[in-house]
């Protein structure tokens, strides 16, 4: 089974690129973040006629998330639990029957949180990521393979980006962000990425401005984080990074994770 995460930055305006590389990869679940698009503006049809379900969680102009699947969820929950204030539309849950019993799969789109000394955006930020933490605890009690892909926004190591000393003071890269992370992972989760590669210049994001692409300054923010169930199912790990290199792209490009598992007879 092949499990994709990609931030599209803006499904209506990438449709033809996603529609591609959906014939071309042919993964099993995509989680998408950046959708940019209400729930009933999603571009659904082009997609469902290639065989996948869909199931979004968007707001106006920014931000959403989506789940497209060749299994039809048994389950889809929308939004981070632990803010009931929190309008942002950047999770969404999805569980999948698959051969001897389940897997869920989570989209997710973590704040940006620049500028760091904006009163607002680095407060939350952090406080998501906490939210995030309480989320993966709770839902690791259950012992079922469990995956967080998605668009976390955090370097998570100097090694993941082109020029540390380019991104010191950036929310991206700040030691409270990692620590934050860091957190996360000793939860027990694992970094399909590293644990598959500790290559180096393996990035998933190249900014559009100052000729990043062609000179691969690139930052790696796009991650699968397996709970240990999943990560014992996992085979290898593709950054389908040519995808960058086609008529206007994202800026960020998809990360794949292939697993052994079959979806449900």
């Amino acid at each position: 089974m092949k499990i994709a995460t990609w931030n599209i930055n803006g499904v209506k305006a990438r449709i033809e690129n996603l529609c591609q590389w959906l014939k071309d990869s042919n993964p099993d679940i995509v989680c998408l973040q950046e959708i940019k698009s209400i729930d009933e503006n999603f571009p659904r049809l082009e997609i469902e006629a290639l065989g996948y379900n869909v199931e979004t969680h968007g707001q106006k102009g920014f931000n959403g998330v989506a789940l497209l699947s060749k299994i039809k969820p048994d389950e889809v929950n929308r939004g981070l639990p632990g803010d009931d204030a929190d309008e942002q539309a950047r999770f969404i849950e999805g569980v999948f029957s698959v051969e001897g019993g389940v897997i869920r799969v989570c989209s997710l789109y973590l704040p940006n949180g620049n500028p760091p000394d904006d009163p607002v955006k680095y407060p939350y930020k952090l406080a998501w990521m906490e939210r995030l933490r309480r989320f993966a605890q709770a839902r690791l009690l259950l012992e079922e393979p469990l995956i967080l892909a998605g668009d976390y926004n955090v370097i998570p190591e100097p090694f993941d980006c082109y020029d540390p000393r380019a991104w010191e003071g950036d929310a991206l890269f700040l030691p409270q962000t990692r620590t934050a992370f860091r957190a996360l992972e000793n939860l027990g989760l694992t970094d399909a990425t590293r644990a598959t590669t500790d290559a180096a210049n393996l990035y998933t994001f190249w900014d559009y401005q100052a000729g990043a692409w062609p000179k691969n300054n690139g930052i790696r923010i796009d991650h699968l984080m397996l709970s240990c169930e999943a990560a014992d199912r996992l085979q290898s790990v593709s950054v389908e990074k040519h995808v960058r290199a086609w008529e206007k792209p994202s800026d960020h490009v998809p990360v794949c994770g292939y697993f052994d598992y079959q979806p449900a007879a």
